[in-house]
């Protein structure tokens, strides 16, 4: 079965359908492309969208992390990435949709904003990525794409200080539904890999980690993407961090 992903290196929702194709046991060729540029590209290459991760496979074109879960289930049951009891697999796709919805926007604006104060940490991210050019040249263009990133996705200042205010209790669900079983079970269900990836980013950056790591749903994060390129240093001002603090367990 032939299968050509293209991603953005940094990807947390490109990381999910990575996982994906992993845990089918589906043999792929990956295509990274640079932030704003995979847009025209996409479109060259005939993708009904602009945004990643983006897959060939089996004559068609897929696109988004809750999209190829799907198809990736109807290609290839086994294993499944949801489960097979209707209960338990809505409970599944609400958490899914949540992480798609919710989770995987903040964390995107945190990061671009993090990225656009340190720009020189997005190298980091590239690492073990094959561009068609050596990442530091690749790095060097990078400030009008870091600057349109931050834009077309509203990491505003504003933005990003309410998402930090907000993280506390994003966590808080995420420990819920992992006390549930809905998350974290023995088998990587699609939910998880939706959750962890963005946590995951999140965890890449020195503000954030620690509070983050220390809990269940740091713990998930790691368990499902132990590895994760890329790093960024304290960055944000101290009071954008505060509702971190006043969160963080005794």
């Amino acid at each position: 079965m032939a299968a050509t992903l293209y991603v953005i290196p940094g990807s947390h929702p490109s990381m999910a359908a990575r996982l994906m194709l992993q845990q089918k046991g589906i043999e792929y060729r990956r295509v990274d492309l640079m932030p704003v540029i995979s847009k025209a590209v996409l479109k060259a290459l005939r993708f009904p969208g602009v945004t990643v991760p983006a897959l060939k496979i089996g004559g068609r074109r897929i696109q988004g992390s809750l999209q190829i879960a799907r198809e990736l289930d109807r290609m290839r049951p086994e294993p499944p990435l949801f489960p097979g009891e209707a209960e338990r697999r809505a409970a599944v796709e609400e958490a899914e949709r949540w992480g798609d919805d919710r989770l995987q926007g903040m964390a995107r604006r945190i990061w671009w904003n993090a990225i656009g104060r340190d720009r020189s940490s997005i190298g980091t991210y590239a690492e073990g990525a094959r561009l068609g050019i050596p990442i530091g040249l690749a790095v060097k263009t990078t400030p009008p794409i870091i600057a349109a990133s931050v834009r077309l996705n509203r990491a505003d200042d504003d933005s990003v200080r309410a998402d930090l205010a907000a993280l506390p209790g994003v966590l808080e669900r995420v420990d819920d539904w992992i006390e549930e079983g809905v998350l974290g079970g023995e088998t990587v269900n699609a939910a998880d890999l939706q959750v962890a990836t963005s946590l995951r980013l999140l965890i890449t950056l020195d503000d954030v980690r620690g509070a983050i790591a220390d809990r269940p749903a740091g713990e998930l994060a790691t368990r499902v993407v132990p590895e994760l390129p890329g790093h960024v240093g304290p960055v944000f001002p101290s009071a954008w961090l505060e509702p971190l603090r006043e969160a963080a367990p005794a």
